[in-house]
């Protein structure tokens, strides 16, 4: 009786330990998930040009002074949006930077994401349109003549031949070779790209030219994700005297602002999944996970959306896109059942509502954006995505 008696002293004094163990290792376990959450905390805004190097030049404007305009705009409304998140500019002012020292101020701040800005040139005064650029192979003589543009700034630099490893930006050879680099993040760059152009085309109402690959000196060293804005083309005399107006470089600001915030809200949000999932996971018994595995696949369904009435015309909202596809069970959906996805170059668009009229789709996107304030309206005609102008357009007639 005394030796039961011995045990469980000894037992009641050990297990205070036993839940301070306990306590540790939930601790532990919950400080490693938290680590896996990926948060986008720097940005690198890189207006293009500056000082000597004036860049495009329009009747009565200079490349240089436009997108510094831009570009502190874009800082800025970074900046008030997101306390958390530092903005490092490659100049704010009328100096010159080498496009070495651009990727060198980046990669050494450990940015998260860099976004240079520029204004397009052409000799023709016709072309006219924003695009954006990420690195790669260019694909078409019109993408190696922006390049060779943007690249030649590098001639202003003493010794550029032996600084950038022979390349002569006279040379399209040489531009060949160059471009054939690897750009290990050209995923989450086309992310960023695409939802960029999807602003200029549905909030700025800027012809969209698309999203393109060439080799820029300014994103090849860089190792983090980066794009290359063309705000437009100083050489069409109708868009110079758009873009030298506050008003529009508000608006273009304001739609790569957009782009940033969706983008930065894709992969924080994906991180936190695959964390959640990671942590789940491990608290389950192995034949728990084996169940979960089996119930929880979900194949890519690509959405068509089809027409309402005769006229084949539906507008929907979209609230959100992704390079990977998200189960519309996810708790990111839950205010909507009636989530619908399609697949339009690698980006998976997540849409709601089905309206017939603009007027209709107006209203409901208004209560969606209570949930996701950058939610817009989207157009179909006979399932294929058109603008917004064109489907007001034939609504109208």
């Amino acid at each position: 009786m005394q030796r039961v008696n011995k045990y469980t002293f000894q037992l009641t004094n050990f297990f205070p330990v036993l839940i301070w163990i306990g306590f540790f290792l939930l601790f532990f376990h919950i400080t490693a998930y938290t680590q896996e959450i990926y948060k986008l905390k720097k940005v690198v805004i890189d207006p293009g040009h500056g000082g000597q190097d004036t860049g495009a030049m329009g009747r009565k404007s200079k490349e240089k002074d436009i997108v510094l305009n831009v570009s502190l705009k874009l800082g800025n409304y970074i900046e008030n949006a997101f306390p958390d998140v530092e903005v490092i500019y490659t100049r704010k002012t009328d100096v010159f930077v080498p496009l070495d020292m651009r990727s060198k101020l980046a990669n050494e701040s450990g940015a998260d994401l860099f976004i240079s800005i520029h204004c397009n040139a052409n000799p023709s005064k016709a072309p006219y349109g924003a695009e954006t650029y990420v690195m790669g192979l260019h694909k078409t003589q019109g993408n190696l003549d922006v390049a060779m543009r943007e690249n030649a700034v590098i001639t202003y630099e003493e010794d550029y031949s032996t600084k950038y490893e022979g390349y002569d930006p006279n040379s399209a050879e040489s531009f060949i070779i160059f471009s054939l680099i690897q750009n290990s993040f050209l995923e989450q760059s086309l992310n960023m790209a695409s939802l960029i152009q999807d602003e200029f085309r549905e909030r700025a109402r800027r012809r969209d030219r698309g999203v393109k690959q060439a080799g820029f000196f300014v994103l090849w060293q860089n190792s983090m994700p980066s794009v290359l804005v063309e705000l437009g083309f100083l050489s069409n005399p109708k868009e110079e005297d758009y873009l030298v107006t506050h008003e529009a470089q508000t608006y273009l600001a304001s739609a790569v602002f957009r782009a940033f915030k969706e983008y930065k809200n894709m992969v924080e949000s994906r991180s936190t999944f695959t964390a959640e999932s990671r942590f789940d996971s491990s608290i389950k018994s192995e034949t728990e996970i084996q169940e979960t595995n089996v119930t929880s696949q979900w194949k890519p369904e690509v959405v068509i959306a089809k027409p309402a009435d005769k006229s084949g015309l539906l507008y929907k909202v979209q609230i959100t896109a992704s390079s990977n596809s998200v189960p519309r069970t996810s708790a990111v959906f839950k205010n909507f059942p009636n989530v619908e996805e399609y697949l339009v170059d690698g980006l998976y668009k997540y849409v709601v509502g089905s309206k017939n009229t603009y007027d209709e789709i107006s209203e409901y996107c208004q209560k969606v954006k209570e949930v996701f304030p950058d939610a817009f309206i989207v157009a179909f005609k006979d399932g294929k995505q058109i603008s917004i102008d064109h489907a007001r357009k034939l609504s109208t007639n």
